[in-house]
């Protein structure tokens, strides 16, 4: 099979041709890709047969893809006089870490037709008609405000509207920590109605974790095109050049980490299997574009947004392998564990991944979700229980109603409960599910809330806390009608 530049229809890892390193599970499929696989413990991600009816999957732990015969050259990462005249060029965050443990490395080989230092300084960046980007990194712009936040479904930009892309369309939330010193979080929403036109993106602070809630994004990478719905997550790890098509008005959360990568939790007493498994994760296949024009390359630099000039794509990548990459993944492929006994579990056992800080046992952030469910536990109060806690909760809704607050929690919105400061069902819930006859029954169906879950103490921006006029200044009202059950009197009652 020959295919040509553009051509959706590749084999799953994007080779052509005799040759193939990974599995075709379905036409234009992706390579299975673990998020903290060890890069060469095993050879590549699967393999192929030539004839397509005899197919055989091994979980493996690096991708490999092309887009024409001879793109890589043999034996050698660097050959000299590189195969059709393509230039070789390896991404990763430890290129400049040489002897990071092996299990850690992450870097991966592209091969392309010019190298990507090709373009003019930059400078920079402001939105149209010379608007400040409202990307932020001062975490200082705003008094601290330890309150249960909650924000109403943030507007989009329509079809009668000027056109916003992605990148002018990204607000900061709330943050912290210094992309400086490679340490914190940031949380954006983006806004948009237009697609990136001749116009490519990548932070070099850290890695972006994408959840659409409106609208498809169909993402080109250096690596190859990813398809985004809502419900899925797509990653875009620090320093990968992307530009995003939209087909409408689209909305979407953002989780921006700078301490490391994210990968998945351990697993504990689970055992081998469950929660995210590394097979549903997915690479794009290699794709290219030979084209000579105007094109604008954005940066995201120690929180800050800059633009260079340059005279080609840079999506021009004719073949790539390794285990630096973006991937996506499918929220209904996750999972679920629970409580079939008593007791309410905690939020810990819906984590689909998680970036580590260098302290043991503590994450920068965790991407948390909370799908439909069977609910089953005895004598037990079933709705997420009242409580403090030394990390921050920032949550959104994708679709549906979440079953702590059916009301006032809209699709599209958001809330941030800060570290140590009491949040839980509100009266409506919590009287509900007091009362409530405890069979086994189906929740959050036709739902699907997340959690960004972080150690850091997070801050907000003046666009979160003023500008989008999103903010409900009524939020605490929704517990204030709890009331006390307790009787000295009763010699019956008994404190568990």
């Amino acid at each position: 099979m020959r295919v040509q530049k553009g051509d959706a229809e590749k084999c799953a890892c994007g080779a052509n041709g005799g040759e193939c390193n990974a599995t075709r599970t379905e036409p234009a499929a992706e390579c299975s890709f673990e998020p903290n696989s060890e890069p060469l413990q095993s050879r590549l991600s699967a393999t192929v047969r030539r004839n397509k009816n005899e197919e055989k999957k091994k979980e493996g732990k690096r991708c490999a893809a092309k887009n024409g015969p001879r793109c890589e050259p043999p034996g050698a990462l660097y050959h000299h006089g590189c195969e059709r005249d393509v230039e070789a060029h390896r991404v990763g965050d430890t290129i400049h870490l040489l002897t990071v443990p092996r299990n850690q490395n992450k870097r991966s080989w592209l091969y392309r037709i010019r190298p990507s230092v090709v373009h003019n300084p930059f400078k920079s960046f402001t939105r149209g008609h010379g608007a400040e980007s409202y990307v932020r990194n001062d975490w200082n712009e705003t008094y601290p405000n330890p309150n249960q936040l909650r924000w109403k479904t943030f507007d989009v930009p329509t079809r009668r509207d000027p056109e916003v892309d992605f990148i002018e369309g990204l607000h900061t939330l709330c943050g912290a920590g210094d992309p400086k010193m490679r340490q914190g979080v940031a949380i954006h929403v983006y806004l948009c109605n237009a697609s990136m036109k001749d116009r490519a993106f990548y932070n070099a602070d850290g890695d972006f974790l994408i959840v659409p809630q409106l609208g498809t994004l169909q993402i080109t990478t250096e690596f190859g095109k990813i398809r985004c719905e809502p419900n899925e997550i797509c990653v875009i790890q620090q320093g990968m050049r992307f530009s995003v098509t939209v087909f409408g008005p689209s909305r979407g959360y953002i989780l921006e980490v700078f301490d490391n990568h994210f990968q998945l939790p351990e697993l504990g007493p689970i055992g081998a299997n469950g929660l995210a498994n590394p097979r549903d994760f997915q690479t794009p296949v290699a794709w290219y574009e030979d084209r000579e024009i105007n094109y604008e390359i954005i940066c995201k630099y120690q929180g800050k947004l800059f633009v260079a000039n340059q005279d080609h794509s840079p999506f021009d990548v004719i073949a790539w392998h390794g285990n630096y990459v973006p991937y996506k993944y499918d929220l209904k492929r996750f999972m679920i564990i629970n409580s079939v006994s008593f007791d309410h579990c905690d939020p810990s056992i819906f984590t689909v991944l998680t970036c580590p800080t260098n302290k043991p046992g503590t994450a920068a952030a965790d991407f948390v979700i909370f799908p439909p469910r069977w609910s089953v536990q005895e004598h037990t109060f079933r709705p997420p229980y009242y409580h403090r806690n030394c990390m921050s909760e920032f949550m959104g809704l994708i679709k549906g109603r979440y079953e702590a607050k059916e009301d006032g929690f809209p699709a599209g919105g958001a809330s941030l409960h800060s570290i140590m400061t009491p949040h839980g069902p509100d009266r409506q819930c919590f009287e509900a599910a007091s009362n409530s006859e405890l069979v086994p029954e189906r929740i959050a169906d036709d739902t699907q809330a997340f959690m960004f879950e972080t150690s850091y103490s997070m801050a907000m921006t003046q666009w979160a806390s003023n500008l989008c006029n999103k903010l409900d200044n009524e939020y605490y009202k929704c517990w204030q009608g709890l009331q006390k059950h307790f009787d000295h009197t009763d010699k019956q009652a008994k404190i568990a």
